[in-house]
């Protein structure tokens, strides 16, 4: 019997999602983020589905240059704006010739500029401002000089300001109105056009929509606020709906004595004689190895719980509720019916590190029905 693992990517929920991206921000315009191969989705089908409901007037963020010239090769004729900016000339060039926007963070960028001033020639910008991130962007007391330096090396005069919140994700803190209004003193009396909103300041913050907003891990129909299993957090994520979902099928239903151990370690005891099915995904597919006994996965729709630590290419689940399973079921670690971010908070991680994860040995398909 051949292995069976799979990842379905659901197109139309990816589309939805972004549906509600526009309805909580009508007004702004659209930086759809697709770093890292689409948060693990494939950055090809997924771009290419979002072009289709995306205006003109739209555009897409990556990480990185190499990722801006793919979208490039698969036919994307949106901005591109890759958010860590350049590092060389020969960046430069690359620039030049897909007409990628790019965001300046860094003094070594700027004084490239105005050494490649040829290179510089019309290039568009985004000047990143550092109001409480520390990770990229310029201090708030350089913003006025660096926006000069960079208007005088030839580039695009439309720049546009930047920055990023630290904690958006936590409704309870009050970092993020502070970085708000820290970034509004900065800007005020420019007429450039603004982005602050990532996906939970999307939802959460309004007051950081700016003129862009910047939707990431909300596209692909995960919370993007800190996981509760209730309370609010979940109020304003209830209509997205799951991009990924990650499956695999039963290869074995054991029957197995009280008191013996499952799987490497025996760390998992037998309470009573029992089923143990066997599941075709490991962590060399992407399933978390720190997913403790206890982790839900569905077997025919139904939870049934991880049991025993996970295995390169198995884990082993708990049939004791599920009688009537049998070899070639399908089983879903996460996606429809079970949200990864619930599976990432059983792992000690986060939802985006688990769909970035899953290996190409996993077998990708698309959908795009409704």
């Amino acid at each position: 019997m051949s292995r069976v693992t799979r990842a379905t990517i659901n197109l139309a929920a990816l589309k939805h999602n972004l549906a509600v991206v526009k309805q909580a921000a009508p007004l702004q315009k659209i930086m759809a983020v697709v770093k890292a191969d689409a948060y693990g989705h494939g950055i090809a089908r997924v771009a290419q589905a979002l072009a289709e409901v995306l205006t003109e007037q739209d555009a897409f963020a990556v990480a990185s240059i190499d990722e801006a010239v793919m979208l490039r090769a698969v036919g994307i004729k949106n901005s591109i704006v890759v958010l860590q900016g350049f590092n060389s000339s020969a960046d430069l060039a690359l620039i030049q010739q897909h007409d990628i926007s790019v965001v300046i963070h860094h003094i070594s960028q700027v004084i490239l500029l105005e050494l490649q001033a040829e290179q510089a020639n019309n290039i568009k910008c985004w000047l990143k401002i550092d109001t409480g991130m520390h990770r990229l962007g310029f201090a708030p007391d350089d913003v006025k000089k660096m926006y000069q330096r960079l208007l005088n090396t030839g580039v695009d005069t439309e720049i546009g300001l930047m920055t990023h919140l630290a904690n958006a994700d936590d409704l309870h803190s009050t970092k993020s109105d502070a970085q708000i209004e820290l970034f509004n003193q900065i800007v005020s009396g420019n007429p450039a056009e603004t982005s602050l909103a990532n996906s939970a300041a999307i939802l959460g913050w309004p007051a950081a929509h700016g003129h862009w907003v910047r939707p990431g891990i909300m596209l692909y129909g995960v919370n993007p606020f800190v996981y509760s299993t209730e309370g609010e957090t979940n109020k304003l994520t209830t209509t997205l709906q799951p991009v990924m979902t990650l499956s695999a099928t039963l290869i074995a239903v054991n029957k197995i004595s009280k008191d013996e151990t499952i799987g490497y370690g025996s760390t998992w005891q037998c309470p009573e004689d029992m089923l143990v099915g066997v599941v075709s995904i490991g962590y060399g597919d992407g399933y978390p190895r720190h997913a403790p006994s206890g982790t839900p996965v569905l077997v025919n729709g139904k939870r049934v719980a991880l049991i025993g630590r996970v295995s390169m290419d198995m884990i082993m689940v708990d049939l004791r509720e599920q009688a009537d399973a049998k070899v070639g079921d399908e089983v879903i670690l996460w996606g429809d019916g079970l949200p990864v971010e619930e599976i990432a908070a059983a792992a000690g991680t986060i939802g985006y590190e688990l769909l970035c994860g899953v290996t190409r040995r996993v077998a990708f398909e698309y959908k795009d029905d409704e």
